[in-house]
């Protein structure tokens, strides 16, 4: 059984392999071609969480899990909020035959699935992308937007100024794009085309009224039903699309605080990005228009990007 560890996927799932694999994905995944049961996850100390993430590519496909640990706390020393491995096992014989650092497919399958999303969703003309946050997710998150739209400039916000600094030189240097901190969340975005809400905020850090009107929002940080990145107005004036409707009627927290006060119903998840992708349901309607991409993250995108390491060895 093959094991493919933290440094060769970051090696070899580039965002120019992951990027397609995972628009693929969820293509197939509305399509109900991909088999996924809702993440469960168990709370443990400290804010810690431990996720089990159980799907098939297809009924005969390769099928398998996704275990890992949530430990946010982790980032600040030097070692990654995401660990676990993904299990692949052979859809014709059922043996199990590869096991991947889940880690790190999660830090570039995430930013590819917003990345994806972005380019179905954002203006074409989008140049000036906004990062709440710098940790992991915000990294990879800069990296992946530079492959689907021209951008020019990045601001970047987080609750420690001489982090979010770090962070700006750091991936200055690496993309050569400019990248300036900001002091507050509404100048990191007053001028942002795209938006991506990467922290582990528990209370809303972004407030729908400091938006642009046409702005594209992937709301990604919070991946279970409590913690919130956005208000409820943002949520509201917003054309809301899901990566899985059903995960996010169960699971997306933004979604379930609006609905819960009776501001929206189910029908404001108007459908899900692979709709948008395959052409069966229209993505951004107008210029003006507020888009948010909620992001959950699924299984199949996972096992995707694990099939294609494990048969491209």
């Amino acid at each position: 059984m093959r094991v493919i560890d933290r440094e060769e996927v970051a090696r070899r799932l580039t965002y120019e392999l992951c990027i397609p694999l995972v628009r693929q994905a969820m293509i197939t995944l509305s399509a109900g071609q991909t088999r996924q049961l809702l993440r469960s996850i168990i709370p443990l100390a400290d804010g810690h969480m431990f996720g089990i993430m159980p799907g098939a590519l297809g009924a005969r496909a390769m099928f398998g899990a996704k275990l890992i640990s949530i430990f946010p706390d982790n980032f600040s020393k030097g070692t990654p909020s995401h660990q676990g491995v993904v299990v692949l096992f052979d859809g014709e014989n059922g043996a199990p035959v590869c096991i991947v650092h889940a880690g790190e497919i999660t830090a570039i399958r995430t930013a590819a699935a917003s990345a994806v999303a972005s380019d179905a969703l954002a203006r074409p003309e989008s140049t000036r992308l906004a990062i709440l946050g710098y940790g992991e997710q915000a990294v990879t998150h800069a990296r992946a937007m530079t492959r689907v739209r021209p951008i020019s400039d990045i601001t970047v916000w987080g609750r420690d100024a001489d982090r979010a600094e770090a962070f700006a030189d750091k991936v200055s240097a690496e993309l050569g794009v400019p990248v300036s901190p900001c002091a507050d969340v509404p100048t990191a975005v007053a001028k942002a085309d795209i938006v991506c809400a990467v922290t582990n905020a528990r209370e809303p850090i972004l407030l729908g009224r400091w938006l642009r009107p046409g702005t594209h929002v992937n709301l990604v940080g919070s991946g279970h039903a409590g913690p919130v990145e956005v208000d409820n107005d943002l949520v509201v004036m917003s054309r809301f699309i899901a990566d899985s409707r059903e995960g996010v009627l169960a699971q997306g927290a933004e979604f379930l605080n609006a609905r819960a006060v009776g501001l929206i119903d189910d029908s404001h998840v108007v459908g899900e990005i692979g709709q948008v992708l395959a052409g069966d349901l229209e993505g951004r309607q107008s210029a003006d228009q507020i888009t948010v991409y909620k992001s959950l993250g699924h299984v199949v995108q996972d096992l995707a990007a694990a099939k294609a390491l494990h048969e491209a060895t």
